[in-house]
């Protein structure tokens, strides 16, 4: 069954639901934007890398692994040792952790030279949150725009900061940018509403193809229904937490658990 929702579904936006919608939701729009395409496109998914790393403050050299570490040892524990020298380093370290983020985005390209034409790129709290990650998404997002490259930017998370804008944006909870290369530093927005369906918005390429269309609520539902969200996501609650009234409204959708 498709979402309960008539647009976005807020129970979607929780820890332990978004990563895996958006995941699964670039594949699918990748797939109805490629159906649509001439055959001189390409449609791919790429993905931004953040490694994350301990800071200065929290590395602790604990040792070299030429450092000869003497004890006393019985005469038996020196034969063992001399058996197997070569299959025995004499100290060990702990590497420091280092955590691996990867988040995907799509790439359409031209066949014949794989000049890079749109890039459509769906938030999350990796992207909007300050820090380093938000700071690298800025330059790549930054170095989309000083180029010949359309750039759409769906924004399907109510908490976090938005995007930074020369003009404040118009009060909504969601919404869907397409920045068009010919009309920068003009660009298109759909401002969407907590209550209202997602929209339908075009995918810019190269003149004179037409666009291409997206139906963002019909790809939200297609994912919805094949991740079988239903069964598992209400037992959570909304991240950030919905409103009185909004949680009023939410109610009377909320599926009956069985």
């Amino acid at each position: 069954m498709p979402s309960p929702f008539p647009g976005m579904n807020p129970y979607l936006e929780q820890d332990d639901a978004w990563h895996d919608f958006h995941e699964r939701l670039l594949p699918h729009l990748a797939d109805v934007i490629a159906a649509q395409l001439a055959t001189h496109y390409l449609v791919k998914i790429d993905e931004h890398v953040y490694i994350h790393e301990p800071s200065a403050a929290q590395r602790l050299f604990l040792g070299r692994g030429d450092v000869f570490v003497a004890s006393k040892r019985s005469s038996s524990q020196e034969s063992l040792a001399a058996g197997t020298a070569l299959a025995s380093s004499p100290a060990h370290v702990m590497l420091p952790a280092i955590d691996v983020e990867r988040q995907c985005f799509l790439e359409i390209r031209d066949r014949r030279d794989r000049r890079l034409v749109t890039v459509v790129e769906v938030l999350s709290p990796i992207n909007k949150y300050n820090g380093p990650d938000h700071e690298q998404y800025l330059g790549e997002r930054g170095r989309f725009l000083s180029t010949w490259t359309h750039l759409v930017e769906i924004d399907l998370l109510r908490g976090g900061p938005r995007m930074p804008f020369a003009t404040p944006l118009p009060p909504c909870a969601y919404y869907a940018l397409v920045s068009r290369m010919e009309q920068r530093p003009k660009a298109d927005l759909w401002p969407i509403p907590f209550r209202d369906p997602l929209p339908v918005i075009p995918i810019p390429l190269r003149p004179p193809d037409d666009d291409a269309k997206l139906d963002l609520q019909a790809a939200l539902n297609h994912v919805y229904d094949a991740a079988r969200y239903g069964s598992y996501i209400y037992e959570g609650t909304p991240e950030p937490a919905l409103s009185d009234d909004e949680a009023l409204w939410a109610r009377q959708f909320f599926p009956q658990q069985t």
